[in-house]
């Protein structure tokens, strides 16, 4: 008797969930709120006339347990800069099929260069494209930013770039 009590037990579970209105979400249309600190996609930051903040150290690639990142430096030149300092990164790639999302990277970055954006639409039909290069990954050119390699900031030392003192090459008046 206890099983038969049993079973009446679970076909009212399934029963009462019957009449249920269904919880119903418009993904693709109108997305649900996102988390503000939720980590999404990787981006690889810029000081604010435009220099990139990585300087190819390696250090997020050392930190990564999932071996999700590829990064090699070079030396800037006089001619050819795209950080302050002697280095930057040349190249870098983020492998997402293998990224577990964990923000060691973040962590390990010495220059604040690499923080992760609220962005979670990364799907994609083709593995290879899964692979985000630094086309992907820089931040987008604000205003009053240049286009690297260029040089630095008039009378600015590395330290300035460090310590927040650089401001954009051209700022708007309005």
């Amino acid at each position: 008797m206890p099983k038969f009590l049993d079973a009446i037990a679970g076909f009212a579970v399934t029963f009462g969930s019957m009449f249920k209105k269904p919880v119903t979400e418009q993904y693709p249309e109108k997305p649900g709120p996102v988390a503000r600190r939720y980590h999404g996609r990787h981006q690889l930051n810029r000081y604010p006339d435009g220099l990139e903040k990585c300087i190819g150290c390696e250090l997020c690639a050392w930190a990564c347990p999932a071996d999700a990142i590829f990064v090699e430096g070079a030396d800037n030149t006089d001619t050819e800069r795209y950080s302050p300092g002697e280095r930057y990164g040349r190249v870098y790639q983020i492998n997402y099929l293998r990224c577990i999302g964990c923000g060691l990277c973040i962590e390990a970055c010495p220059t604040r260069a690499l923080t992760m954006t609220n962005d979670y639409e990364m799907a994609d039909d083709n593995r290879s494209d899964l692979i985000y290069g630094k086309d992907k990954l820089l931040a987008p050119l604000e205003p009053g930013m240049q286009q690297p390699p260029h040089p630095m900031a008039p009378g600015a030392t590395d330290d300035d770039y460090y310590l927040g003192n650089v401001k954009p090459l051209h700022q708007e008046t309005r």
